[in-house]
């Protein structure tokens, strides 16, 4: 890499806020990540049930749909405080998983109502992050900002997969979540000392009428705007179609896969983890350093090469080979989901960028249903016929979607391609 590329990448740092939300954001993703891992093998192991698993990785994303509120909530009262308040919330629960753990109370009950609880909270904190982003970064310095911030839950996709099977061995599942607390407090800390963007909120605050019926208005405000152009109707379409038939297959399912498809135990499970977040990683860096890509024409490209990977993984029996094609669907699916983000966050308008990616979150519910109704499909015609199944249809769709919005994402003039 030139000298030039690596400053171009770093540019970024020179705003200060962006100094602290990016390790910030770094340490929230590594403890999502290794809590992930963590109790997702805990319960396959202590129930030996896939459909429990599913329900499990399920409640993680309860509350996709009500991120358009967090979203909301953000416009109104500043996306670092909000931030901040998720982040000591977190802290709370791994606490009370970590006590519980340690005192010889926890049991499967009580981590699904627990993950319950976070995942009411948990899923509106990327659309919070991005539309923060896009209140402290310059526009032109937004592709890359938005591509670094990925390489933090990338790079913790990895730490996680590789470290979290390695604690989980050595200390238990309570010294774990010792760790994983104080992750989330000193993520927190962090966000208290990014300075206040100074972009008003004011404009959300205007709002005539009772209290509710002025929180409703602005709610659908936000939601009709995410709506309103073709560029964000395709991503969004696209971002609920990848979380539908896509990332249950390298997410949720994974604990699955190692267990049943390749007989490995957890230090397994972290390879094939981190393998897809390695590819993720390399693909966010790519980004980071190449300048003035069609981003629409991106999307559409890295989408359909993510279903093809996933159209290989699912037939594949063999460790290595599995592992080789998850770095490249991860790449692919980093590359298609930051172009989806910066469409959006580049359309929206400034005061409504809270609630519009509170919708983006909001699609994520995809991924439950997928992952639901993929628990019942392997217990009916078995994981390579649901897999197949799953990224052909998920192929077809996106092929339609391209041809439906061919005029507002293929044209290198398009907006959505605007570099």
């Amino acid at each position: 890499m030139s000298r030039t590329a690596r400053i171009s990448a770093l540019k970024p740092f020179h705003i200060r806020s962006y100094r602290f939300q990016w390790p910030s954001d770094l340490l929230t993703s590594w403890a999502f990540e290794v809590e992930t891992l963590v109790l997702g093998w805990y319960i396959m192991v202590e129930t030996g049930s896939v459909l429990l698993l599913t329900i499990f990785a399920s409640l993680q994303y309860v509350g996709t749909l009500i991120a358009p509120v967090f979203g909301m909530i953000g416009d109104r009262m500043g996306h670092r405080d909000l931030l901040a308040a998720m982040r000591f919330a977190y802290t709370a629960l791994a606490a009370t998983i970590m006590t519980l753990a340690l005192t010889g109370h926890l049991a499967p009950l009580n981590v699904m109502i627990i993950v319950a609880i976070m995942g009411l909270i948990r899923p509106s904190d990327l659309g919070v992050r991005g539309a923060l982003l896009a209140d402290i970064m310059p526009a032109e310095q937004l592709v890359g900002a938005i591509s670094l911030s990925r390489t933090t839950q990338d790079s913790a996709r990895i730490a996680g997969a590789l470290t979290g099977a390695g604690l989980l061995t050595v200390l238990g599942i309570g010294f774990v979540y010792v760790a994983i607390a104080c992750l989330y407090l000193t993520a927190a800390v962090l966000m208290l000392c990014l300075a206040r963007p100074a972009k008003s909120f004011g404009a959300v605050g205007h709002s005539k009428g009772t209290p509710g019926s002025a929180l409703l208005r602005d709610l659908k405000e936000g939601i009709v705007h995410a709506w309103s152009g073709p560029g964000m109707r395709a991503a969004l379409c696209v971002a609920f179609l990848a979380n539908l038939t896509a990332f249950p297959l390298t997410n949720g399912l994974l604990p699955y896969v190692a267990r049943e498809i390749f007989h490995t135990d957890q230090t397994g499970l972290g390879y094939l983890s981190a393998s897809f977040a390695v590819g993720s990683l390399i693909g966010s860096i790519t980004l980071s350093l190449v300048r003035g890509l069609p981003i629409a024409r991106l999307l559409i490209g890295a989408t359909l090469a993510w279903y093809a990977m996933l159209l290989v993984f699912v037939e594949i029996r063999t460790m290595p080979v599995a592992m080789a094609c998850l770095v490249l669907a991860g790449m692919a699916q980093s590359m298609s989901m930051i172009s989806a983000a910066v469409i959006l966050i580049r359309t929206a308008s400034a005061h409504l960028r809270g609630r519009v990616m509170g919708v983006r979150m909001m699609v994520i519910y995809g991924l439950p249903l997928g992952l639901l109704a993929a628990g019942s499909l392997i217990d009916l015609i078995g994981f390579s016929a649901t897999g197949t199944l799953y990224a052909g249809a998920g192929l077809i769709s996106m092929v339609a979607i391209a041809l439906r919005w061919r005029a507002d994402l293929w044209p290198v003039h398009a907006p959505a391609n605007a570099r």
